[in-house]
């Protein structure tokens, strides 16, 4: 896997006028990675920790967003807590409940050139971040974490009945995002005013987010790059298959309706 060093520095690009993209919210960096967070107080301390470490060791200017999707717990604290003194990270908040809702909030008040996000359990190792990173500077509109493409490697699988419904999931969301195998791993980076624009027409807020958002970048003509990853599932995962799982069924089968 790429070492993080080996990224070329680049400059911003200049900022262009698009009616689709709100203003931004933040300062401009080369990258943000938003994290969204639903009670993660427990784990979320490690994974920013282990995000900001790696972020010190590339030449681009970064910084993390955890988006806290109404947690009860400690979430926003810890996020606080965990600023690193190299990498800022700044919180803000999302009254819609959903996982997309979050996300959306995160990329949509972005203003740095490449912006992306990543599950708060870092199920994808963070230094994934490297060869996604080159991937965008030789012009890709969307670099996506895949478990399925050739090269990647399951170190942890979920239990049975996740892998059942996964397959089933996948075998739907091939029909709506073409050549995509892996719409749901949690680890996904764009060229932001590309994203922005897709994000633009997106109305999903739950876990079916990932396959309109790619849907709406296919259908602006930009490019969808696989990269295998090596992934961990999880056991302490908030994501319930009847809660969110049937959901996200409906969503996309709603989404293959309204395709072409």
């Amino acid at each position: 896997m790429t070492q993080a060093s080996q990224l070329p520095p680049r400059a911003l690009r200049a900022q262009v006028s698009d009616p689709a993209i709100p203003r931004p919210r933040r300062s401009a960096v080369d990258l943000e990675v938003v994290i969204p967070a639903y009670n993660e107080a427990r784990r979320l301390g490690v994974s920013l920790t282990a995000t900001a470490d790696y972020l010190a060791g590339v030449p681009w200017s970064t910084r993390i967003v955890v988006v806290d999707n109404g947690s009860s717990d400690a979430t926003s604290r810890v996020a606080r807590t965990a600023a690193s003194a190299a990498v800022p990270v700044e919180v803000i908040g999302c009254s819609t409940a959903g996982k997309g809702a979050a996300v959306r909030r995160g990329m949509m008040t972005s203003s740095a050139r490449f912006v992306g996000f990543v599950d708060a359990d870092l199920a994808t190792p963070i230094d994934a971040l490297g060869p996604a990173a080159e991937l965008l500077e030789q012009g890709a509109t969307a670099v996506i974490g895949s478990r399925y493409a050739t090269g990647a490697a399951i170190v942890r699988r979920q239990p049975v009945t996740r892998r059942v419904g996964g397959a089933a999931f996948r075998a739907l969301t091939r029909r709506v995002v073409p050549g995509v195998s892996d719409t749901q791993c949690g680890f996904k980076f764009f060229e932001r005013r590309a994203v922005q624009r897709a994000l633009s027409g997106c109305a999903v807020t739950g876990f079916a987010f990932d396959v309109e958002l790619l849907r709406g970048v296919q259908a602006q003509g930009g490019t969808v790059v696989e990269l295998p990853v090596n992934w961990t599932d999880d056991a302490r995962s908030t994501f319930r298959p009847l809660r969110d799982g049937l959901p996200a069924f409906r969503a996309a089968l709603g989404l293959l309706g309204t395709n072409g």
